[in-house]
């Protein structure tokens, strides 16, 4: 486009230069020289503008491991973790990053992080038993640059480099290209329709110019004249000023947008495929219920503790608390006094850090109580036994339920059932009762309740010691467990969950109400996924899967309709046996989708399913596992604080506080951006018609020429400018964010109906201003319009110096041309005129002006701007010789204003009718 537009200028610089060794005026050189040089400057800033290189395979190797301890020859030593070969023994601790792809030979209490890989925020524990035919789920298997955050393991390397799951993940995500955006797409449609209207006219004005006999060269002018009248010259500038203007307002909302195109992609947007981890969640496991006396209580789960506070005077919560804070191996790290309790760093369990928060939190001092009541004897919790115990010294002596006399306490916390199975009595209101078939009911319910909220459950019992049997000094050891660990008493449970971001509801909300579809994409359990997304809103709370409906309807699932279910949950292992026309499916049948358990291929799969259904898909992400996904979708956006350095670089755009709740501002940014686009694009295009009659008129009739063709560029590059520049400034209409999401395919940047408004109504009213103008000033001077018709070619006659007007005065060349000029000036000022009027009713495309108002400071300035640039280029001396325009009477000015007037009226009323009569006749045909 740049190009053509080079092109077109450097030619009518030639073709002005050789047309004046005859007998027309030739367009000034120097015009065309500055004019060449800006569309080639903006080029230039424009390519490195929207230049980028992926940096995403640089992102990969961060992950890397440097070193890696391996066994060769029976003996061990440390070697490059490049050096590895399948085969090798490699031995992995608390704190390395695995080396490879390893399976699990020996383990000890070995627990690796893999979120960034699959999504689930809680270490998962190794072991060399094969749990699961998905290598992902098993738990004989490490993965290549996994961390592993607790214990030790000795394993044998099956992949490595790009065999390993990481380097598939790399090479998938590398390999993917994301196509062009929207934006790309609809300046690029937009483009073909400018150069397909300004080629036409331009070359059928030039073929019937060689039919009515006009010189060659004067045909090319013509030519010339009337595609340059068609170019938007100042689109680029415009489209580069909106979208640079939205990404800086943007990173003031903590959204850091790195390819500019990619916020009016946002805007498109009708799928958000959300990660959970980090992006719907907080990423930190938190406690959100306690079963206590036989009641649920809900802790509060805010980022900031903002809830209210637990009553923690009812029976029951000592003895729940000191177990929570003795039978608890996490410690907050050094020097975090100052920092808030539920973001300080924690080493241990993600379970146990939760629950150290918890109590810190409620009973303060967890590291003071535990140094009053030390540890004297522990049995760290692994997968056989599924439970934790330890044994304190109280320092004094106490007495139990029974009235014994006691030093020690013994406290347990584990897997529910085993611990449940450990107990013979309950507490209950401040005393002991039997653990009977009742309370184990109530233990069940209360179980299910909670698992079936997706939270991680954990039982939690204690034991007094008798100091008969315990005396002070009693040498307790937990490899030969020398102290009973049945007949404890029960005391309660305590769920966690990584809660949901506070701000997520809303915003899911507000997708809903924009038209917006909000799947889950995520790698964790199905039943903590749907949990999730229940308490944000993504299934709503009167919609059901087909599970659910098995359960209120009594019926097997292949007897229900799928259709019936308005939401679905679907595995991953289902995913896997889907074919393209099952997914497209169910993407077809359910409004509200939880896609759990799903790998990185399977993300991928999803997202081209949506796009394969005509959607603009927008994904969210913080982990190494979303990077193909994020690269693929039309819009990727990745999370600043908790995301990889692999997901940033695959990303569009990077929310820097991590807020969900950020997409929903640049939904409406990017849709305010295709909104203001549509309304300079309309404002810049209205004036093409007065630009274009002029010579339609010249050839065809044969009058003298009512505008030039520097005029023409004066108006394009000089007074529409800064006014069409000036609409990336406006603010958003009031319903911009209850629309639903554009159809690409049919709410095009330039539709027909713009072209209707621009070129067929609006165009034509300026169109007349000017004629009426041009005529005015003629008339004035002796020139009547009937005497106009065929003037032409004596009017241009270099030796004629005594032409006749319509009064008989005899008019020289000189000033025959010196008229010519100031009427082509007076048709410049009357489009001036008009396009006031343009700007104001382009500022909304369906509310009135009076509420939208003048708030817009750039755009007002814009008016003014092109005002003063029409007085400098009339009234400023040497524009005479320069652009050929000369002053202008004050009447001539206000000749147009009635036809400014007609075009606000005119329009007020368009849209007035709009609003009144939604979905009709005038909205089909003129709402652009």
């Amino acid at each position: 486009m740049l190009l053509w537009v080079g092109a077109i200028l450097c030619f009518s610089v030639y073709a002005g230069e050789s047309a004046s060794k005859d007998h027309v005026e030739p367009d000034n050189f120097y015009v065309g020289v500055v004019l060449t040089g800006v569309v080639v400057v903006t080029g230039i800033f424009s390519y490195y503008q929207e230049r980028k290189s992926s940096k995403i395979m640089e992102s990969f190797k961060n992950l890397v491991p440097h070193q890696a301890n391996v066994i060769r020859n029976g003996k061990s030593k440390t070697v490059k973790a490049e050096t590895l070969v399948v085969g090798d023994v490699v031995d992995v601790k608390f704190g390395d990053r695995v080396p490879a792809d390893i399976r699990i030979l020996q383990a000890h209490a070995m627990k690796v992080d893999n979120s960034s890989l699959t999504g689930e925020s809680e270490p998962q524990a190794r072991s060399p038993e094969a749990t699961h035919d998905n290598p992902l789920e098993t738990k004989n298997l490490a993965f290549f640059s996994t961390n592993a955050v607790e214990g030790t393991c000795r394993g044998i390397v099956i992949n490595t480099g790009d065999d390993t799951v990481m380097g598939r993940i790399a090479g998938l995500t590398s390999g993917l290209e994301s196509g062009k955006t929207p934006i790309a797409i609809e300046i690029e449609h937009f483009i073909h329709i400018i150069t397909a209207v300004a080629v036409f006219l331009g070359v059928s004005f030039f073929i019937v110019a060689m039919l009515l006999n006009y010189a060659f060269v004067e045909a090319v002018i013509f030519l010339i004249g009337i595609i340059v009248a068609n170019v938007p010259e100042g689109l680029l500038v415009t489209v580069t000023v909106c979208l640079t203007l939205t990404a800086k307002r943007m990173a003031v909302k903590n959204c850091l947008v790195k390819n500019l195109e990619a916020v009016e992609t946002l805007g498109s947007t009708s799928t958000i495929c959300s990660d959970k981890t980090g992006t719907l969640t907080q990423n930190r496991m938190t406690v959100a219920h306690i079963w206590l006396d036989g009641q649920i209580t809900a802790t509060d789960t805010t980022e900031d503790q903002s809830g209210g506070k637990l009553d923690t005077t009812v029976d029951g919560w000592d003895a729940m608390g000191r177990i929570c804070m003795l039978c608890n191996r996490a410690e907050f790290q050094a020097d975090q006094e100052k920092v808030p309790i539920m973001h300080r760093n924690i080493n241990g369990d993600a379970s146990e850090a939760a629950i150290l928060k918890f109590t810190e939190s409620v009973f303060g001092n967890v590291a003071g109580y535990r140094e009053k009541y030390p540890k004297v004897c522990e049995i760290p919790f692994n997968s056989v036994n599924k439970y934790q115990v330890s044994v304190h010294d109280m320092k004094s002596e106490f007495t139990d339920s029974e009235g014994r006399t006691c030093r020690y306490l013994l406290v347990m916390k584990g897997a529910p059932e085993r611990i449940l199975d450990r107990c013979t009595t309950i507490h209950y209101h401040g005393g002991d009762v039997s653990l009977n078939n009742k309370w184990k009911g109530r233990f069940n319910k209360a179980y299910m309740e909670l698992g079936g909220m997706g939270e991680r459950v954990l039982g939690f019992c204690d034991m007094a010691l008798p100091i008969d049997s315990f005396p002070e000094g009693y040498a307790f050891d937990g490899d030969e467990e020398n102290f009973p660990l049945d007949g404890l008493r029960f005391v309660g449970l305590v769920s966690m969950i990584d809660p949901p971001r506070a701000a997520v509801p809303d915003a899911v909300a507000k997708c809903r109400s924009a038209g917006i579809k909000v799947f889950m994409v995520t790698g964790d359990h199905p039943i903590t996924a749907k949990a999730i997304a229940r308490s944000v809103g993504i299934i709503s709370p009167n919609s059901y899967t087909i599970d659910d409906l098995v359960v209120r309807m009594r019926r097997r699932a292949e007897d229900i309709d799928p259709r019936l279910a308005k939401a679905a949950v679907v595995h991953g292992g289902q995913l896997k046996e889907m074919t393209d026309e099952d997914i497209d499916s169910v993407l077809r049948d359910h409004d509200e989708i939880v896609f759990a358990r799903t790998s990185p291929q399977q993300k991928l799969i999803i997202v081209e399913g949506c796009q394969r259904a005509g959607a603009i898909v927008a994904v969210t992400g913080d982990g190494v596992n979303d990077s193909p996904a994020l690269k693929r979708a039309d819009i990727g956006v990745a999370m600043g604080i908790a995301g990889s350095d692999v997901s940033k670089q695959a990303a569009d755009m990077i929310l820097l506080d991590d807020n969900f709740a950020s997409i929903v501002t640049g939904v409406e940014e990017g849709r305010l951006i295709f909104d203001n686009l549509k309304k300079s694009i309309a404002y810049t295009l209205t004036s093409n018609i007065p630009e274009i009659s002029p010579f339609l008129l010249y050839i065809v009739c044969g009058v003298p020429l009512p505008l030039g063709t520097v005029t023409i560029l004066c108006i394009d590059l000089g007074t529409d400018m800064v006014p069409a520049i000036s609409f990336a400034y406006e603010s958003a209409e009031s319903d911009i964010m209850k629309r639903m999401p554009r159809d690409k395919h049919l709410d095009r940047l330039v539709n027909e109906r713009l072209i209707s408004m621009a070129y067929g109504q609006i165009g034509m009213i300026q169109a007349a201003a000017g004629f009426f103008t041009w005529v005015v000033i003629l008339g004035e001077h002796g020139f009547l319009p009937c005497h106009l018709f065929g003037l032409r070619s004596t009017w241009e006659t270099r030796s004629l110096n005594d032409l006749e007007d319509s009064y008989g005065q005899e008019w020289t060349y000189a000033q025959r041309k010196k008229l010519e000029y100031t009427s082509q000036t007076a048709f410049f000022v009357s489009i001036v005129v008009v396009q006031w009027a343009d700007a104001i009713i382009c500022k909304t495309r369906r509310n009135s002006i009076f509420t939208h108002k003048m708030k817009n400071g750039m755009f007002n300035f814009g008016l003014v701007f092109e005002t003063v640039v029409a007085c400098i280029l009339s009234y400023c001396p040497g524009t005479d010789q320069l652009f050929k325009m000369y002053p202008l009477r004050f009447n001539w000015w206000v000749t147009a204003a009635p036809f400014s007037l007609l075009i606000w009226i005119y329009d007020e009323c368009r849209r007035y009718t709009l609003r009144t009569i939604p979905g009709g006749w005038c909205e089909r045909e003129t709402y652009y």
